[in-house]
């Protein structure tokens, strides 16, 4: 198998790598000095956005996704340097769009939504306009295996019943947060991996 980047990764990666020195780690500072200083760490800070905005602009966004459409079209090999360059920085994920929860998030809207479903949530988090959270992890079960989670998800009439408690739900306290994915249990009855099923949930 070749591993080898196309010129079209090295590009992004190279500009990815330009836009963090250039941009991102001379603000980190101030941005984290700012954050500290606040009693409420859910905020969305102006620098942020400032930054966000830039990166749009450079086309360094969405580079996770492989549509070419909707994101840079790489592979997931190609991606994997910028994901490394991005980790470096606490904050260089959001700006570019592509940190979790958000990502999967949007994997999961991108593959298994329905037309009305992309519209009202993908389209405006691949805009950055909006986050999202995803509830898996459970305090009563070993939650790294996702087949032991015990919250339900019943159909009731057009409705989704859930009940069970969820904790480490990442995302859920950004104030921008507006859908949640839940992991429920489904069908008890069935395989061990296919008990379970992914429930949006407007915040």
């Amino acid at each position: 198998m070749d591993f080898s980047a196309s010129a079209k990764a090295q590009d992004y990666l190279a500009r990815v790598q330009r836009f963090m020195q250039d941009e991102i780690v001379p603000r980190e500072m101030a941005y984290h000095r700012e954050l500290h200083s606040l009693d409420n760490r859910w905020v969305v800070l102006p620098i942020i956005e400032e930054l966000k905005a830039k990166a749009r602009e450079q086309g360094l966004w969405n580079m996770f996704l492989p549509d070419e459409k909707l994101g840079a079209g790489l592979s997931v090999t190609e991606y994997a340097p910028i994901a490394e360059i991005t980790g470096q920085s606490a904050i260089a994920p959001e700006i570019f769009n592509c940190n979790a929860p958000d990502t999967g998030n949007m994997e999961v809207l991108y593959h298994y939504g329905s037309e009305e479903q992309k519209e009202q949530w993908l389209t405006p988090l691949l805009a950055g306009k909006i986050r999202s959270a995803f509830c898996m992890t459970e305090p009563g079960v070993a939650s790294s295996d996702a087949t032991n989670m015990e919250a339900t998800a019943k159909i009731e009439g057009d409705e989704v019943v859930l009940n069970g408690r969820k904790w480490w739900s990442t995302g859920i306290g950004h104030p921008n947060c507006e859908v949640i994915i839940f992991m429920g249990l489904t069908d008890p009855n069935a395989h061990r991996h296919a008990q379970h099923s992914m429930v949006l949930v407007p915040k």
